[in-house]
């Protein structure tokens, strides 16, 4: 008996089958066939002010057949998407990775491969999310689990039941697929979700319980927080009304990881709407919080080069205009220095879930 395929599975597939009907119905015409791929790059993303989202423009690009340059890439594009198709009518999933692999062989008696790696096989993946406006998930591919999350809900996973107020000190591994067919949301009392940077910084509001004095969920993000993560977030947010707050470094790669959040990334500006959370709050660590809780010189990084670039590009920002961020970022820029989240622990290991937060939640002394 084949696997049953929900409604998004059965769209999905059809997508792929009309992109490859398209192509056929062009060759019949004896004209040289060509797939319309839309642009990835940064000139084709603008700021949407009305949505507050980075968002993914008009332009396109035909990619052909018949042309040296571009029928590696034609090939390579219809590879993908008959893997992808198989997975669906298998209703199996599986990872970019494996992809890559079962994507790969050697073309005919040449010493030529389908794939030379993974960096070629992955954009080629964005770009069949693109053209047939079909998400990754939706492929039926996942990336590497990254991300913990513990705190007062229960969860659905694939038809278990999951109490993350019941994780230890691991919390729940956060899949990469999070889509309403898979993680549903059930009982909860949370009345926020945190978004911390680090996985340190999470071990120690996980340990100190603070998710559970406070009513809230915890969600440890590994740096720039994966898809499946960014997906969670906006889906609590969206589904159970929960405000978002972010917990960062005080440096520009800490204030870079609240805007994708916040606003979406370039890379991914065709799926803002379903990953941003335009009114995520940021709540620290702030380039004003070295003096106002008297954080001493020596648990301070100095900025580089690197850094100074990256936060000047970041004042140009649209999405950076406001008054409060350029006082914000001018601020780092002037003093020439950094701060890691655990500098606050220079007043206590516990300072962070006892005094600072709390007391940044209480007074609503965060940046929108």
């Amino acid at each position: 008996m084949a696997p049953r395929k929900d409604a998004i599975s059965k769209k999905t597939a059809a997508k792929i089958e009309k992109l490859a009907h398209g192509v056929l119905k062009t060759v019949e015409t004896g004209k040289n066939p060509f797939l319309d791929i839309p642009v990835r790059s940064l000139a084709n993303v603008s700021w949407s002010e009305k949505r507050r989202l980075v968002e993914m423009g008009s332009q396109k690009q035909k990619r052909y057949f018949f042309n040296v340059s571009m029928a590696k890439k034609f090939m390579q594009t219809f590879l993908v998407s008959e893997a992808c198709k198989e997975l669906i009518e298998s209703g199996k999933t599986t990872s970019i990775r494996d992809l890559y692999y079962v994507t790969k062989h050697t073309l005919g008696d040449t010493r030529q491969n389908t794939f030379e790696d993974q960096d070629e096989s992955d954009p080629i993946i964005e770009d069949l999310e693109v053209t047939i406006d079909a998400l990754r998930e939706e492929l039926h591919l996942f990336a590497s689990r990254e991300g913990s999350m513990v705190g007062p809900l229960t969860i659905t996973d694939s038809g278990d039941t999951i109490d993350l107020r019941r994780m230890g000190s691991g919390g729940w591994a956060v899949p990469s697929i999070v889509e309403e067919n898979v993680i549903t949301f059930r009982k909860h009392e949370a009345k926020y979700v945190l978004l911390i940077e680090k996985d340190a910084v999470w071990t120690r509001f996980n340990e100190d319980k603070f998710w559970k004095r406070n009513n809230c969920i915890i969600i440890e993000g590994g740096g720039q927080p994966p898809r499946g993560v960014r997906r969670l977030v906006q889906r609590l947010h969206k589904e159970l009304k929960l405000p978002v707050y972010v917990l960062v470094d005080n440096d520009p790669w800490g204030f870079y990881i609240y805007s994708v959040m916040k606003q979406g990334s370039i890379n991914l500006a065709f799926e803002s709407m379903r990953l941003a959370v335009p009114d995520a709050r940021f709540v620290g660590l702030s380039s004003f919080d070295k003096d106002k809780y008297k954080l001493p010189s020596n648990v301070s990084i100095r900025m580089n080069d690197g850094d100074n670039s990256r936060a000047k590009q970041m004042l140009a920002y649209p999405w950076f205009k406001h008054a409060k961020w350029q006082r914000e970022i001018q601020e780092m820029v002037r003093s020439g220095l950094k701060f890691e989240i655990q500098a606050l622990s220079r007043h206590g290991i516990s300072f962070i879930t006892e005094e600072y937060l709390p007391k940044k939640l209480k007074d609503r002394d965060w940046l929108e």
